[in-house]
């Protein structure tokens, strides 16, 4: 049933982690934003030619590959994307594709991953905010405009704050986190993957790929 917080008069929505994806209606694409370090570390790898499987990505980064898989099995067998700031314009350029292809008015979950605090709650982050701002900006130059007020919200706290992004980035708790912490670090090396620094992340339109789940594996959308 409908609820006040499904935002399905929209065209373009946004939500928190894989638990809002859940409480909006089902959408003909979802993109996940995981800022620090998914969505940019991927988009990366996938420009340099190379997939990540969504089962490996999940050992080093929970909260965006969580989103993507929810994406992955959610009803309506949706298009799963990966964005954030450093690929806003591949994505949203991808999405219009989608609608092209469709011949029919797409509909656009942005879902922000956020964080996990210590005791498993979700955790606003700011690099996602933006990330997600930058995403849902992206699809309004592109007339994909129809947008929920918290969609709407986020892409202007992003066209206030574009100049200040390596600043924001960088002093946000995420990332004096990451700069502490070396485990996430070691499980990426692991995997034999470079991880986007939080310089990288803040890099606007800085790679011109969109990540797409298909089988299991993030690969360029075409």
């Amino acid at each position: 049933m409908p609820t006040p917080f499904d935002q399905s008069p929209y065209q373009v929505r946004l939500e928190w982690g894989a638990e809002g994806l859940a409480r909006l209606a089902p959408a003909d694409v979802v993109v996940s934003v995981d800022v620090l370090r998914f969505s940019s570390t991927v988009a990366d790898v996938v420009a340099a030619g190379g997939e990540v499987e969504l089962e490996s990505a999940r050992r080093w980064s929970s909260n965006g590959a969580a989103v993507a898989l929810a994406g992955r099995d959610a009803d309506g067998a949706p298009e799963v994307l990966l964005g954030g700031l450093r690929n806003a314009a591949a994505v949203a350029e991808a999405v219009r594709r989608i609608q092209e292809r469709r011949g029919a008015r797409t509909s656009v979950s942005v879902i922000a991953a956020g964080e996990r605090a210590p005791d498993g709650s979700l955790r606003f982050a700011v690099e996602d905010q933006l990330g997600a701002g930058a995403v849902v900006s992206a699809l309004i130059d592109r007339g994909i405009d129809h947008a929920s007020p918290e969609a709407a919200v986020a892409a202007e706290s992003f066209s206030a704050l574009r100049r200040a992004l390596r600043h924001l980035l960088s002093a946000s708790g995420s990332g004096r986190e990451l700069q502490d912490g070396v485990e996430s670090t070691a499980r990426m090396a692991a995997a034999g993957i470079r991880p986007a620094t939080t310089a990288e992340a803040a890099e606007l339109d800085a790679v011109s790929v969109a990540p797409v789940l298909r089988e299991g594996r993030f690969v360029r959308f075409s």
